[in-house]
């Protein structure tokens, strides 16, 4: 007799069913199982208000986490940066798999690369983080570019730059790797320009706390490198008391010597969307071994930012 199939929670986007995919195939090694897709529409999918208008935090997860809870499904997986930095009680977070690629990238036309851009070109992206950085760096080095509020899906926004409506648009390259579309990238974003999302580019698989057989199962597909990574990053936005709307970038990345990696160094910003003020920070440290040095580190760089100003550049802060 086959073991009954395992049900994944999923949204229904393009991309979130491609990243489900993998996660099914990487799931059912592990555990011997099937595992189905269950498609599952969220808030974020059918509201067409701005991102930053409806809340951000959650609004992607809130319906996958009721479905958990419910029992409708066994585990989802949501985009890290998609989570709020909260974790309830009765869901465990039981794998954030290796991490993909964190960097935005520019999909313009002509091929053009960031900085070749005309002068006056039209940047599209939903997020007040990439406005706030990519304003910021044209600022600094005399580039003329007006940054243009948009959402959809990754053929919408690429729609925007055959159409001729937008000169270029900022994607994640995470996801178009995801979706087999990395061809379409005309410039990669170096973390010294834009700083991603806390939690870009990696996973997170989460089912019942109390279902310990599946948490242990899934646990198999835990990196402890990327887990650490996110986890610090998530602490500073969490100290900020920023939502995952808010223009916060954060990345932690680990410095290796050859095989052996040595510290963690985290990296913070916060600014204004229209680039005119900027709060920047790193710290560096021995790599976290326990969530609460991951943690502990996030903490502490969010209160050197906000030493330096940073709250007042967040616009509305969550509570």
């Amino acid at each position: 007799m086959t073991e009954k199939a395992l049900r994944l929670g999923t949204r229904r986007s393009k991309l979130a069913m491609a990243q489900s995919g993998q996660v099914a195939d990487a799931v059912s090694r592990v555990t011997g199982r099937p595992v189905e897709l269950v498609e599952i529409t969220t808030y974020g999918d059918v509201s067409r208000e701005a991102l930053a208008q409806i809340g951000g935090t959650g609004v992607f997860v809130t319906a996958l986490r009721d479905a958990l809870v419910r029992g409708e499904v066994d585990f989802a997986v949501h985009s890290l940066k998609d989570l709020p930095t909260t974790q309830p009680e009765e869901l465990a977070l039981a794998a954030v798999p290796v991490r993909e690629d964190p960097r935005d990238v520019i999909v313009a036309r002509d091929a053009l690369k960031f900085t070749d851009l005309p002068r006056g070109a039209r940047i599209g992206t939903g997020s007040p983080r990439r406005m706030a950085q990519l304003n910021a760096y044209a600022r600094s080095h005399g580039l003329d570019i007006e940054t243009v509020a948009i959402r959809g899906n990754v053929d919408t926004r690429i729609g925007y730059v055959h159409e001729g409506r937008l000169d270029a648009v900022v994607l994640a390259a995470a996801g178009l790797n995801r979706i087999g579309r990395s061809d379409e990238v005309t410039d990669f974003l170096s973390v010294d320009t834009v700083l991603p999302a806390p939690g870009q580019g990696a996973l997170a698989i989460e089912c019942a706390a109390s279902d310990a057989d599946l948490v242990a199962a899934l646990g198999e597909l835990d990196d402890p490198h990327t887990r650490a990574a996110v986890t610090a990053e998530r602490s500073l936005l969490a100290a900020l008391e920023a939502g995952c709307s808010a223009p916060v970038g954060a990345l932690a990345d680990l410095l290796a010597d050859g095989p052996v990696v040595k510290e963690m160094r985290l990296r913070g910003v916060v600014g204004t969307t229209d680039g005119s003020s900027m709060v920047q920070l790193s710290t560096t440290g021995s790599v976290p071994l326990t969530h609460d040095g991951a943690m502990a580190l996030g903490r502490e760089l969010a209160a050197e930012m906000l030493a330096q100003g940073a709250a007042g550049l967040m616009g509305e802060r969550e509570h």
